[in-house]
């Protein structure tokens, strides 16, 4: 699927918007990962450093988180406090009194709110590579013969 060439959207933001709108309609739920830079180059029919540029758009929104060597991940919804909000469809995971902020709200993030999410960022990466090690002991235990012999 190759952006519309009529579309004045530069194609890196006609990708993030078709991926963010995954994202709200449910087809990539929070925690799952994103399709690799390589499937959204075939789908979209655009080059690396464009499907590279869309991730960094979601991930600069905090749709999306990155974990080096594994992926891209859809976000928790997580409010400007740090607090979890619940997802919702079509609200990019916030109520409809938080999809709006006031005209200030982005420059009032200060230093607290900046550790806050740099916080959730480290913990983000920590559950990825939980969830990674503990698939890679089930596959050891899978592959393990089960009839050990016995000294």
């Amino acid at each position: 699927m190759k952006p519309p060439t009529n579309d004045p959207r530069p194609p890196y933001r006609q990708v993030a918007d078709a991926v963010r709108s995954d994202i709200e309609a449910g087809r990539i739920k929070p925690g799952e990962q994103l399709p690799s830079y390589r499937e959204l180059e075939e789908r979209f029919n655009v080059a690396s450093m464009t499907a590279r540029s869309a991730v960094r758009v979601l991930r600069d929104e905090g749709l999306v988180y990155t974990v080096q060597g594994r992926g891209s991940y859809v976000a928790d919804a997580v409010g400007a406090g740090g607090e979890l909000i619940e997802a919702k469809a079509g609200t990019g995971g916030q109520s409809a009194t938080e999809a709006e902020p006031g005209p200030d709200s982005t420059q009032a993030a200060g230093p607290l709110t900046e550790t806050l999410r740099a916080i959730r960022d480290q913990l983000r990466t920590l559950n990825a590579e939980v969830k990674a090690l503990r698939r890679e002991v089930d596959d050891l235990k899978s592959h393990q013969s089960p009839e050990r012999s016995t000294p």
